[in-house]
């Protein structure tokens, strides 16, 4: 196997170098660390890419061939050698799964990676593709999420909830399974649109979760099926929160419904507490995990 860990604005240009000399395939993999994947968009993270190279004759052809094509590249932007490390071939495609793990979360809910079965019968599966740049349930942030809305859920039986910024539509297809009976997911980015039917489908919830392209402002407009919701659900940066509020966000929940918040660092935390009161909104229950805060509050009459 090769792998070389670029610059994030490097790595389509690598594996557009390689992709004509590694027969096995190639796997672009975002090196999150501590970046929350709504962030990815103003965050610059590395990424590592992979190729799967056959021991046969045509291996040293190969490899002088890659070292060609990287020196090219190099010659315009630096890049750090390539590593090899022996591999089996029929471990190839499911390299990179070995190390993600099903994630029991709250007491009913578990995150199982698409390609396992759920360990836990007595769990509510929620699967997903681990990695994926619009939230999968590994990081903090989204747990947090999962965990608040069972907790919600399970206190208040709800027909409708909203998800804005849905990213892999995670939340929502949690909700739906969890007992929300009509779920609407939305986001600026098409690209979760996409990735979030089809995850839904994938999870058999795609009539009751719904998702479409826009965010609070489409919301208040009634361009959809409907507007405002007694859960509404937000896993976005803090700074992004902020401009949810300016744009509306209290009008979206219903009277003494409620409101759950994550993406929130701790030293934020105090400006969206200040702003949940501005807006007519008593907090419930704080929760954290690491340096990542979610909150549930209800609505004011």
């Amino acid at each position: 196997m090769i792998s070389i860990l670029v610059e994030q604005e490097l790595a389509e240009p690598v594996a557009s170098a390689l992709s004509g000399i590694v027969p096995g395939g190639l796997v672009l993999e975002r090196n999150y660390g501590g970046v929350f994947p709504h962030e990815l968009d103003m965050v610059k993270v590395p990424v590592r890419v992979y190729g799967y190279l056959p021991v046969d004759k045509k291996l040293e052809n190969r490899r002088k061939e890659i070292t060609k094509a990287l020196n090219n590249l190099a010659a315009i932007s630096p890049l750090p050698d390539p590593v090899y490390s022996p591999l089996d071939e029929q471990d190839w495609a499911t390299a990179w799964q070995k190390d993600y793990r099903p994630i029991p979360l709250g007491s009913r809910l578990i995150v199982v990676p698409s390609w396992l079965e759920n360990p836990a019968p007595e769990r509510i599966p929620v699967y997903m593709d681990p990695g994926m740049a619009f939230g999968s349930g590994t990081h903090p942030t989204t747990q947090l999420s999962l965990i608040l809305i069972e907790e919600c859920l399970a206190e208040n039986p709800i027909t409708e909830m909203l998800d804005i910024g849905c990213g892999s539509g995670v939340l929502s297809i949690a909700g739906a399974k969890l007992g929300a009976s009509s779920v609407l997911g939305v986001d600026t980015d098409p690209d979760a649109i996409r990735v979030s039917l089809a995850n839904a489908e994938k999870n058999r919830e795609g009539d009751k979760a719904n998702f479409a392209l826009g965010s609070v402002k489409e919301l208040i407009q009634n361009e959809f099926q409907f507007s405002q919701a007694p859960l509404v659900v937000a896993n976005i940066i803090a700074p992004v929160l902020t401009r949810l509020f300016e744009d509306g966000l209290r009008d979206i929940v219903s009277p003494e419904g409620n409101l759950i918040l994550s993406g929130i660092l701790e030293e934020q935390l105090s400006v969206i507490l200040t702003l949940l009161d501005e807006h007519g909104f008593n907090l419930k229950t704080q929760r954290q995990q690491g340096e990542w805060i979610g909150l549930w509050g209800s609505r004011e009459n």
